[in-house]
């Protein structure tokens, strides 16, 4: 078994998850890719990550929909999430943490430095 941190990426745009795979996958994780959120929740009860990167704006399921199921079941409430999304407006960031309370949010185009100190200090946090 390896003690490798798994991260789920949720996005709708697939070059999103490979680049995001690349960076994180050259840190040490194991990144785990979800085009659209349905199937993002599917491996969320398969694979239980340690943490989700989760996209807002998506076709199928939005990202919103997606944290909530995913906090309203008991298996799942306590993975972290970063929001990572072009939602850029200060409304929609102070929505996300201090409203819905997700772990970060992070807005595109990011620096791959900006989401590794990101997950890095949430992982931390975390494991205390």
């Amino acid at each position: 078994m390896s003690d490798k941190k798994r991260i789920l990426c949720i996005e709708d745009e697939a070059e999103m998850i490979d680049l995001t795979r690349l960076v994180l996958e050259r840190e040490g994780f194991e990144v785990l890719g979800a085009v659209g959120g349905s199937e993002g929740l599917d491996i969320i009860r398969r694979e239980k990550p340690d943490l989700v990167l989760l996209d807002l704006m998506m076709p199928d399921i939005d990202g919103w929909e997606v944290y909530r199921q995913m906090k309203a079941q008991q298996e799942s409430a306590h993975i972290p999430v970063i929001v990572v999304t072009a939602k850029a407006q200060s409304i929609d960031k102070v929505l996300g943490l201090q409203v819905a309370k997700v772990d970060d949010y992070i807005t595109k185009p990011f620096g791959p430095q900006e989401l590794l100190s990101s997950i890095n200090r949430i992982l931390n946090n975390n494991s205390h």
